[in-house]
């Protein structure tokens, strides 16, 4: 069988389809070239976030310049009693809606506008009589910052609570960040934690709280009085929708609020975790806890612990606040979490392993770091803030 070898012609091109050919041949050279460089760039940029979130743990929570979180241990001399403590500090599942106890703040007026008015109000922590007991004297009474739009009545508007983040001791940033919603007819509501600002211990520098107990005692109380605020706003004020956001640890209460809170509200976890055992644990704050005054306490009780022992305590305590073991939320897409793609604080399985328990939540990711978009996307987090409340319905107006 012989081959037969065919000469193609070639077809003539004119020198402006020659010009052509080779001007849609650079421009797919040049395409491969800026994808490959984008993808450097991003995956570059990428390491800074991360290794940024690092460099700022390594300065904050491994060097010397303040003490680490649970300086004084777990509590209490006594294991068993900090345990029974912790038992009672979450609700279980089966007693989920119950009723939160109503607050009336006292309120100042800061500034008003024609626009807007902004004001402060007191009141005294809603928390039963053992939780009191437990909690500081200087957290006993709860500080509020309240914004609000004047445009139209409170019917037609909603109303978010911010809750505070690692760190966040004063009102300014986050009514910096739903300064701009007033545009959009969504009032903020700002409280500030017990441990933090003007309701820190003595004892404690600055945001290092000094025993495991106080972590779960803030957690606690924060959520009694966020819930008592949201009831307020719905009966008192008259919201015709109400949202609880946080930052970081603040995202774990708002999930812990949003779950628990007997009516509909949207919710939004921000750069947040699932548990704070990913943070204490797991993250970069695991560097900045006294894991030997930890072991010290317990030596004290038992006998000779390893670290990796303490380490395995210490989880079992912090998992008494994994979210993904509260109740699902009234209604699940109106909540919104926003994720960072290189937080080196908050790993991307932590968020995805809450939107799993939670079906029909949302989860957004933005570019950067914990630190870089903590500062870099409030945007982002409005945007969420806009679109979750919109997936609510108004309440019906009052007669």
């Amino acid at each position: 069988m012989s081959l037969r070898f065919e000469t193609l012609t070639p077809i003539p091109l004119s020198s402006v389809q020659i010009h052509d050919s080779i001007t849609q041949f650079s421009l797919c050279i040049s395409r491969l070239i800026v994808s490959h460089t984008i993808a450097m760039v991003t995956v570059n940029l990428g390491v800074l976030h991360y290794l940024l979130d690092h460099i700022y743990g390594a300065l904050v929570h491994r060097s010397r310049i303040s003490t680490p979180f649970f300086s004084r241990g777990w509590g209490g001399t006594k294991l068993e009693m900090l345990e029974k403590m912790i038992g009672q500090l979450f609700p279980d599942v089966a007693g989920h809606n119950w009723a939160p106890t109503l607050v009336r703040p006292n309120w100042r007026t800061v500034w008003d506008t024609q626009t807007a008015s902004l004001r402060e109000g007191v009141f005294r922590t809603p928390c039963d009589e053992q939780l009191l007991a437990a909690l500081p004297p200087e957290s006993h009474t709860a500080r509020v910052a309240f914004l609000v739009p004047k445009c139209v009545p409170p019917h037609r508007m909603a109303c978010v609570l911010h809750l505070a983040g690692t760190g966040d001791h004063t009102f300014e940033r986050r009514l910096r960040l739903g300064g701009p919603l007033l545009k959009e007819n969504i009032a903020t509501m700002v409280l500030e934690s017990p441990f933090y600002g003007q309701r820190r211990p003595l004892l404690q520098r600055g945001a290092k709280l000094l025993c495991v107990s106080d972590l779960l005692l803030l957690g606690r109380a924060t959520i009694e009085e966020a819930r008592s605020l949201l009831h307020w706003m719905e009966s008192e004020a008259g919201f015709g929708k109400m949202g609880v956001c946080g930052l970081s640890m603040g995202g774990v209460h708002a999930a812990m609020v949003g779950s628990l809170h007997p009516t509909p509200i949207a919710t939004f976890p921000f750069l947040s975790p699932h548990s704070a055992v990913v943070a204490f644990c797991e993250g970069i704050l695991k560097h900045g806890t006294a894991w030997e005054a930890l072991r010290g306490d317990l030596v004290a009780q038992k006998a000779a612990m390893t670290l990796e022992e303490v380490r395995e305590r210490l989880r079992n305590v912090l998992s008494l606040t994994d979210v993904t073991r509260f109740p699902i939320p009234k209604i699940p897409n109106a909540v919104i979490f926003v994720a960072a793609t290189d937080d080196g604080y908050i790993p991307k399985d932590s968020v995805l392993e809450l939107q799993k328990a939670w079906p029909g939540s949302e989860v957004r990711w933005v570019t950067g770091g914990h630190v870089s978009s903590f500062l870099l996307h409030n945007g982002e987090f409005r945007r969420a803030i806009v679109d979750g409340l919109n997936r609510l319905p108004f309440k019906e107006s009052p007669l």
